[in-house]
């Protein structure tokens, strides 16, 4: 076993599905596993899953991907853990599942909206970004007010790549970039605070925050048990991983200061890496994932998800296609773009701006096709990204160029449309599965094989496109992009109305 080669592991849960992705040392992938969770949406605006499934589905991918690379489980180095951020993941005083909330619930709109008006500014101050519907504490908060029976029983807030540690090693434990990208850390030092648990009205619920790691800290070691039922070797390191989208973003390549990054995924994630945060209370969260490390960002639950649903509810009914997203890119690939193509707009989730934001196609007529309605969800989706952009340009922290991550990345058309749109050139990285490549990075600098982050990502990242923006597609996506953001305006009231069960009076 001395000469064998060594591998690192890393583990990727997303909202919806749960990837074990194996990779070389220098960062090529070797093999891969993804098993599709249930959600559960038992309510308007509840979002859930359970978290034993979430569990058994890791175990099926990890063994999976152990199996379909035909190794022996001793020459996994390391093991790393990315996640999706935010959300609610519960375990009880007895350290069992209790809850899990995922990242596009939004039953806590109202109370957010209380949080902000009452102490938005005092909350920006201390951690760096302003309430909202699925953030942590806000959901927390809404357990607290609304399910007493549950919060009572609350032992252990976590994330969903905690939840797999948790399993994993027995050990209960967080790091820095989930923690502060959900709000629950004072920034810039990255560290708990009482005054922000007062803030949110958790004050009693400062005994739920787990251990606090940096992010490539080892934080246990592969049990018995989890051997036996992965495939895993018994004592195998596990560091504390990241919150998905600055994995993915390292995992593309995005880790010198300067760096930007935009995510297609669940989320529209469009961050600006640097040494310092951005204290401007438009940009929505800046993240820390080491000393003198942020991420400042601009999200919303407004990207691939939107194509996602169109899939699922449209493309595969009947289950009459055997390639689901590949009739996409074909419908998408066929049309020529005109100025009076119908526009999307991207809001089945919500809106960064609003709650009551929702989704539409808007100015259709009888010779439009369904390629129509898919390349108008691209440009929507592109639009909305657009639109976070430039509130970092605004707050000093532009982009003059972007790497690409996430599924959107994947597309033969998306990428080109971003350059397009952004006005920017974009490249895609080599690696497809860029969360799980970030968190095996950080177990790579965990045990000492690399540096820091930008070592391992000099090493094991590697560009594989570059897509330049079409000067003659610039005049094109500017009219569009002004009036899309016209209609989103003019829609406004209309959504309010139609959340309202008032008789509208105008």
């Amino acid at each position: 076993m001395v000469d064998a080669p060594r591998y690192l592991l890393g583990l990727d849960a997303g909202n919806t599905v749960i990837k074990a992705v194996l990779f070389t040392l220098d960062g090529k992938q070797v093999a891969a596993h993804g098993i599709d969770g249930a959600t559960h949406t038992p309510a308007a605006g509840i979002v859930e899953r359970s978290v034993p499934e979430l569990w058994d589905n890791a175990m099926v991918a990890i063994s999976q991907c152990i199996a379909r690379a035909g190794i022996d489980a001793r020459q996994v180095a390391a093991v790393g853990t990315a996640g999706h951020g935010n959300g609610l993941y519960l375990l009880d005083r007895e350290r069992q599942p209790l809850l899990g909330i995922q990242s596009l619930d939004s039953r806590a709109a109202q109370l957010a909206n209380v949080l902000d008006h009452r102490a938005g500014a005092e909350l920006h101050a201390i951690c760096l970004q302003r309430p909202w519907p699925s953030q942590t504490p806000v959901l927390l908060a809404w357990l607290k007010q609304n399910r007493p029976d549950l919060y009572g029983r609350a032992g252990t807030l976590l994330f969903a790549k905690d939840v797999l540690t948790w399993y994993l090693t027995g050990e209960l434990a967080s790091e820095i970039s989930d923690m502060s990208g959900a709000g629950l850390l004072r920034m810039p030092g990255a560290v708990y605070d009482d005054e922000l648990m007062r803030l949110y009205g958790l004050e009693d619920a400062l005994g739920m925050l787990p251990p606090l790691y940096q992010p490539s800290d080892v934080v246990g070691t592969i049990t018995a048990q989890t051997a036996a039922r992965t495939g895993l070797a018994e004592g195998a390191p596990v560091v504390a991983g990241l919150f998905d989208v600055v994995a993915s973003a390292m995992g593309s390549g995005a880790a010198l200061p300067g760096s930007a990054s935009v995510v297609a995924g669940s989320w529209s994630i469009n961050q600006v890496f640097s040494n310092e945060p951005v204290k401007d209370e438009r940009v929505f969260m800046v993240a820390g994932y080491g000393p003198n490390r942020f991420a400042n960002m601009e999200n919303s639950a407004t990207s691939a998800a939107n194509l996602e649903w169109y899939v699922r509810a449209l493309i595969e009914r009947g289950a009459h296609h055997v390639d689901p997203f590949g009739v996409v890119n074909d419908l998408v690939g066929a049309v020529t773009p005109r100025h009076d193509d119908p526009l999307f707009q991207p809001f089945l989730y919500g809106g960064r701006l609003g709650s009551h934001y929702r989704a539409s196609f808007f100015g259709l007529a009888g010779w439009h096709g369904e390629g129509h309605l898919l390349r108008a969800l691209y440009e929507g989706v592109m639009f909305e990204h657009r639109r976070h952009v430039s509130v970092l340009a605004d707050a000093g922290v532009g982009m003059d160029q972007a790497v690409l991550s996430g599924g959107g990345s994947r597309s033969a058309h998306w990428p080109q449309i971003f350059a397009d749109g952004l006005g920017v050139p974009v490249t895609v990285a080599e690696a497809r599965e860029t969360g799980a490549l970030g968190a095996a990075m950080m177990a790579a600098v965990g045990i000492g094989l690399y540096q820091d982050e930008i070592a391992a990502a000099a090493a094991m990242t590697r560009a594989v496109r570059t897509y330049v923006p079409d000067p003659a597609m610039a005049a094109h996506y500017d009219r569009r992009y002004a009036i899309w953001s016209k209609l989103n305006a003019a829609s406004d009231q209309i959504w309010q109305d139609l959340l309202s069960e008032r008789p509208h009076a105008g």
